[in-house]
């Protein structure tokens, strides 16, 4: 029998650079365990050349990668959700849709690399949101989510959005 794979949104405000990162991040150290989406409450429209640029320097295709709605995800037939997280202090506070299967959510603060000042500065802040992002993935990867009980697999995953790198 095949193992499951797990189905993530990564939510921010403008899901145009670190639910990006995410969405990506999940999609390769993932393996295949995970398919992840992202989106934000109010998308900005593209995405951010900071997280484009970080993204490729990883190695990791940027190919389709569009800012989107999380409206997209709320709607008939979209993919049920095993976890949500959210990214930003924004996304975090607001009303979020009602999403199917009632999947664990967390919330793994971010700060914006997009609100950093200087070229330079914006490019070392989208390395050490990209690096947060992937740290905090393994951590959640390595759990026997299988095994663990709702409330328990809360705590940890509570606990993974507290460490700060």
């Amino acid at each position: 029998m095949s193992e499951k794979q797990y189905k993530v949104l990564v939510l921010c405000t403008g899901n145009s650079a670190r639910s990006i990162l995410g969405e990506v991040l999940f999609n390769n150290l993932g393996k295949g365990k995970f398919k992840a989406y992202s989106a934000g409450s109010h998308p900005a429209g593209s995405v951010n050349p900071g997280a484009l640029e970080q993204l490729q320097k990883m190695g990791y295709s940027t190919d389709g990668l569009r800012s989107k709605s999380w409206d997209e995800f709320a709607e008939s037939g979209a993919p049920e959700f095993d976890f949500i997280f959210t990214v930003c202090d924004n996304a975090a506070g607001e009303a979020c849709p009602i999403w199917p299967g009632k999947p664990a959510t967390a919330h793994w603060g971010i700060p914006d690399p997009a609100h950093v000042d200087g070229v330079e500065e914006r490019r070392a802040a989208f390395k050490r949101a990209a690096d947060q992002l992937a740290r905090r993935i393994q951590l959640f990867m390595s759990l026997p989510i299988a095994k663990l009980d709702k409330l328990t697999l809360k705590e940890k995953l509570a606990e993974i959005g507290r460490i700060k790198d």
